[in-house]
């Protein structure tokens, strides 16, 4: 087989393998969302534009010096047969570092790719959106959304269209030699993808974030709720433009706070949930009236309550639904207790049985770290699109 000395591909490989590799981690990252949302090196990340991701078995392409001075790659005994079984993946006690006790054999490669908190953002948010936002009388939140719309013929490389690239080439070849095909390419031939900005208009919208911090709130618990709101925060900001998000941690008494101070505030006393309802009821009613505004209450909490405070909370709690467009309570259990046998008193039993009727009642459960992106998936779903 021959090949061209022009041949602009090959000039392009190291290019061209690097794309290669980008997308495998992007895929390896979409395929492991559930571990990222909730890695420590991200939610401790104070805002740095690049993080570290560990990603199994993911490197760019490069020679190896074989260090062990085992077989080459390739080489065998020449015993085996078509057909014959070469191994078993997952079975216990098999493979390096699956026996009992310690061992001399290496485990599997793990590679810490550098990626940028921004793509992560948008493999998070793309499906996720406020529900049931609704047309208000107040003016409209502008949301921007970048969309390719041109191609011209100057650009950076990373927005090169291949394949209108392609057409150009061989429109040219047919051209100058009377033979459709593709052959050489000159910069004549390339065409370069262009974005502008369309912006769109969605109706005025408060979040109100609350947290338990009383005593019961430990490391884990604490964690989790942290790293909900710090996805949801990025969501809010990165999705859309001026919305609003008001931030009230409690214990025994609410009181609202700054984002700084809602992310580091330490744990301590007892919990009455009835004070953090009630302190959101009266800032929607002082400052963000319903006929005005959007409204979307989500409470992170333990389950623990003081037992006589239950009938308040769930009565504030009613309030709560049938003011706001959509309210989310999230209930954090013992790390890694996934058959934790709930107790009767804990708010989430209380709330599925006297507010299991509400559409607007969204609850979820959370006992490992994973299961955080999903709860963002539950509260920020597709459903009730009526704006």
């Amino acid at each position: 087989m021959s090949v061209q000395r022009n041949d602009w591909s090959l000039q392009r490989k190291g290019q061209i393998d690097q794309d290669r590799h980008k997308e495998r981690v992007r895929d390896a990252i979409k395929k492991n969302l559930g571990s990222i949302v909730s890695n420590e090196s991200i939610i401790l990340s104070d805002g740095k534009r690049v993080v570290k991701v560990p990603i199994r078995s993911l490197d760019e392409y490069k020679f190896r010096f074989d260090y062990r001075k085992k077989k080459h790659v390739g080489t065998g005994d020449g015993d085996s047969k078509v057909g014959d079984v070469i191994g078993h993946e997952g079975l216990p006690g098999q493979g390096p570092g699956a026996g009992q006790g310690a061992g001399d054999q290496p485990g599997q490669e793990y590679y810490e790719a550098e990626v940028d908190i921004d793509e992560i953002a948008k493999l998070i948010f793309e499906d996720l959106h406020l529900p049931y936002l609704e047309e208000k009388a107040k003016q409209a939140v502008p949301s921007k959304t970048t969309k390719f719309t041109e191609i011209r013929r100057a650009g950076i490389l990373s927005n090169l269209d291949k394949r209108r690239s392609l057409i150009e080439n061989i429109k040219r070849q047919a051209r100058e030699t009377g033979n459709a095909h593709i052959g050489p390419f000159k910069r004549e031939d390339l065409r370069y993808k262009s974005w502008e900005e369309q912006v769109t208009y969605e109706s005025n919208a408060v979040v109100i974030a609350m947290m338990d911090v009383s005593g019961s709130m430990g490391e884990f618990k604490k964690y989790i709720a942290r790293s909900f709101y710090f996805w949801m925060v990025r969501f809010l900001k990165t999705k859309y433009d001026n919305v609003k998000i008001v931030f009230i941690s409690h214990h025994t008494e609410a009181k609202e706070v700054n984002e700084g101070q809602f992310f580091t505030q330490g744990e301590s006393g007892g919990t009455v949930v009835s004070s953090a309802y009630r302190l959101a009821l009266d800032v929607i009613g002082e400052r963000f009236p319903a006929h005005d505004w959007n409204i979307y209450p989500f409470h992170f909490s333990d389950g623990d309550n003081y037992y006589s405070d239950n009938d308040e909370a769930v009565k504030l709690a009613d309030e709560l639904i049938a003011t706001c467009n959509l309210f989310g309570y999230g209930e954090i259990g013992e790390e890694g207790a996934s058959s934790y046998r709930r107790s009767s008193g804990a708010l989430l039993s209380i709330f599925k049985d006297r507010l299991k009727s509400q559409d607007r009642f969204v609850g979820v459960r959370i006992d490992d770290k994973e299961e955080v992106y999903p709860a963002l998936k539950e509260f920020f779903g597709k459903r009730g699109e009526t704006a």
